[in-house]
């Protein structure tokens, strides 16, 4: 994983290497891009400053919390928690590319980003969304597998396939969108102004110059992806979890009830982000303006609560993460 993670940022730094070359050649504008969408803010400036200060902070300490709790007890050193740690960290991951500049923007008033910067927010961001949603998937498939042979769940999910299973999910969706990236970064701009609080793929590909070929081939591999990496997961999951109810319908009181308490912290987060990711792109493809208001409130539930909402509700209704929290809670009190 370790080799992996190299071999990406060194792609990724080739890929920046490349975008500067077009900068200093490229005829097309690829200098400052201007985020319109904070000049209808006024002065709700404050007031949005604070709740996404607020959300943010609180997002980082719990999901960190999370993580060290599930490194550091051992009894958790499962499929779903090893599937679990990797939703937080890209959670972490797609809140850090936004908010920090986000919040600089509205301090300072400087609501401009570069080309360069631009793309690196968009692949992240877009990253961010693809990985939640196949990651999901795999976890999906982890709690399927648990409900309908539990008696082979371990020779099932072995640390061979969990490792397999995690690489895949991560890796394939970041391939997927460096090559979205890569389309997007070939189309020559003649608008510099974004009425977005941050960069997303589509809102930087209308900026071009009309419609040419790349621009069409950018757009139907945008919509590929939305396929391949959104909508698919999605009816997989779907499928799973009426199988699943379907059992827990039909499963007496006890065996209904695990299966339930199995599931739900899942389900409620898959639900959660898919709403939110749903109305996201609907918005977006849809309808090119919104209040600035509008897209601060649209861009929160997308990219800043879910990565809030995820340790919390496993918090909650996971008991064995409550198990651990109290055991490693009674431990420090005896150190004390």
């Amino acid at each position: 994983m370790h080799a992996c993670a190299l071999q990406l940022l060194k792609i990724l730094h080739d890929f920046l290497s490349y975008t500067r070359a077009a900068e200093m050649n490229g005829s097309s504008i690829t200098g400052t891009l201007i985020l319109t969408v904070y000049k209808d803010m006024n002065s709700d400036k404050n007031g949005f400053f604070i709740v996404i200060f607020l959300i943010y902070i609180a997002s980082i300490l719990t999901n960190i919390t999370l993580m060290l709790l599930i490194y550091l007890d051992t009894s958790l050193h499962k499929p779903m928690y090893i599937f679990l740690f990797s939703l937080i960290v890209n959670g972490l991951i797609g809140s850090t590319a936004v908010w920090p500049k986000v919040m600089v923007i509205l301090l300072t008033g400087m609501n401009t980003t570069s080309y360069a910067g631009c793309l690196i927010q968009i692949f992240l961001t877009a990253t961010y969304g693809a990985c939640n949603f196949t990651v999901l998937t795999v976890m999906a498939y982890d709690r399927f597998v648990s409900i309908f042979n539990p008696l082979k769940y371990h020779t099932i999910m072995t640390p061979q396939k969990v490792r397999q299973l995690l690489l895949a999910a991560n890796l394939v969706p970041v391939v997927c969108v460096l090559g979205q990236v890569f389309f997007t970064s070939q189309l020559h701009l003649c608008k510099n102004t974004l009425h977005r609080i941050f960069c997303d793929n589509l809102s930087l590909s209308s900026l071009s110059c009309g419609e040419s070929i790349q621009s069409r081939m950018t757009n139907l591999y945008g919509i590929c992806l939305i396929i391949a990496l959104l909508i698919l997961p999605l009816l997989l999951v779907l499928l799973s979890y009426v199988k699943i109810i379907v059992f827990i319908l039909k499963a007496s009181g006890n065996n209904g009830k695990k299966a339930f308490e199995t599931c739900s912290p899942h389900m409620i987060v898959f639900i959660n982000f898919s709403i939110a990711t749903l109305f996201s792109v609907i918005y977006n493809r849809l309808n090119p303006y919104l209040p600035g208001e509008a897209y601060v409130l649209l861009s929160i539930n997308y990219i800043l609560v879910p990565p809030l909402l995820h340790p919390v509700i496993y918090g909650i209704k996971n008991q064995e993460i409550r198990d651990s929290i109290s055991k490693m809670w009674k431990r420090k009190i005896r150190t004390i």
